[in-house]
């Protein structure tokens, strides 16, 4: 598989800092700043971060879509507003024939939706996606470099490719998000040297950093997080506990995750929250929807400037049977991820309260 390199470039004040020639991530801002009458000096303080994150999403499969992909997210997007919106981008943005399947295999999945899928993801709400994941260079390099130029062009920040580092804005506060995969064509979870040193990077650029991991294996029978590596069809997928552990100690104020198919944990490290999956979000008739797996889960966070943990709180959401998102009023998802935060994290579990705020434990 051709490796897609990416070097980091952070867009400030209008000037690209880095190497020419390099798919860069995009530097968005969430909100309008109105400058002071030039008679007046105003100082304008740090601001807090709230974003919302969600887990695998793709919008189907050319051919095989939605009538009006826009629409098939409408019943979730009030709940999954807030200044910064991230998820993880399963699949490509492209029009590309060549798919890293052969004509005939029966246990290969490639998946790819239009480039108009871009405005549709940044119309219901998305300013982050992550491409480090098994499926970003499932059409190849021409994939990966369509899915990179649709989402500029959309106005959404793209992390996980490698050495890319996407960054957005909530007032003053920069915020960089980091996603790792276990593929040496995204930015590797199983090197654990790069990923401190991309961390260091990232956290040199901007006040906040996120860290994203698409990692663990994957199906019903995988939704605890058994802090060892963990391999499906033969692959590493990586040691999710040892790893989010990892990148808290190397300077992440956050870290998110998806992979499984299947909703984990939520744990408390140093301070700092884990989410070790939030399972399926959206997928057009591409994953199951059934058990278990129909349960997904919207996570809002809010950190301070500096990244300090503020408040969390988590959305129970559940999927038709066309993985079509909608909120859930049981709040199954929430009950599940609660007895699978005890039984694996016991006294450091985060433990999600009746009326949906994150909890830490008392001490």
């Amino acid at each position: 598989m051709v490796m897609l390199l990416v070097l980091a470039v952070v867009v400030v004040a209008g000037v690209a800092l880095g190497a020419a020639n390099v798919l860069s991530p995009v530097d968005t801002s969430t909100t309008t700043t109105i400058q002071p009458a030039s008679t007046t000096t105003t100082t304008i303080a740090p601001s807090n971060v709230t974003l919302s994150a969600v887990g695998d999403t793709e919008l189907g499969n050319t051919p095989q879509l939605p009538a009006n992909p826009l629409d098939y997210l409408t019943p979730i997007k009030a709940a999954l507003a807030a200044p910064i919106v991230f998820g993880n981008l399963e699949g490509t943005i492209t029009s590309a024939a060549s798919s890293k399947c052969s004509a005939t295999s029966t246990n290969c999945y490639a998946f790819e939706v239009p480039t108009a899928d871009a405005a549709v993801y940044r119309a219901a709400g998305f300013t982050v996606m992550n491409s480090a994941n098994n499926h970003s260079h499932d059409f190849g390099y021409q994939g990966a470099l369509d899915t990179t130029t649709a989402l500029r062009a959309a106005g959404i920040a793209q992390a996980g490719l490698p050495g890319q580092i996407g960054v957005v804005r909530e007032g003053t506060t920069r915020v960089a998000f980091v996603g790792f995969a276990p593929y040496a064509n995204t930015n590797d979870l199983l090197n654990f040297t790069a990923a401190a040193q991309l961390i260091a990077q990232a956290k040199r650029i901007a006040d906040v950093v996120v860290v994203y991991m698409h990692a663990g294996a994957e199906g019903s029978s995988a939704d605890h997080v058994t802090r060892t590596s963990e391999y499906f069809v033969g692959e590493n997928r990586g040691n999710p506990y040892a790893f989010a552990h990892a990148a808290i100690d190397d300077g992440a104020d956050l870290v998110i995750a998806s992979g499984p198919h299947a909703l984990r944990g939520m744990e408390w490290y140093r301070g700092h929250l884990i989410a070790y999956s939030l399972g399926d979000f959206a997928n057009y008739y591409d994953f199951a929807s059934s058990g278990t797996l129909r349960l997904s889960a919207i996570l809002h966070v809010t950190l301070s400037s500096s990244g300090s943990f503020l408040s969390a709180h988590f959305t129970s959401v559940v999927l038709s049977p066309s993985g079509q998102p909608s909120v859930d009023p049981t709040d199954a998802a929430a009950a599940l991820v609660n007895q699978l935060s005890v039984a694996d994290f016991a006294a450091s579990a985060a433990r999600v309260a009746p009326d949906g705020t994150v909890v830490a434990p008392t001490r």
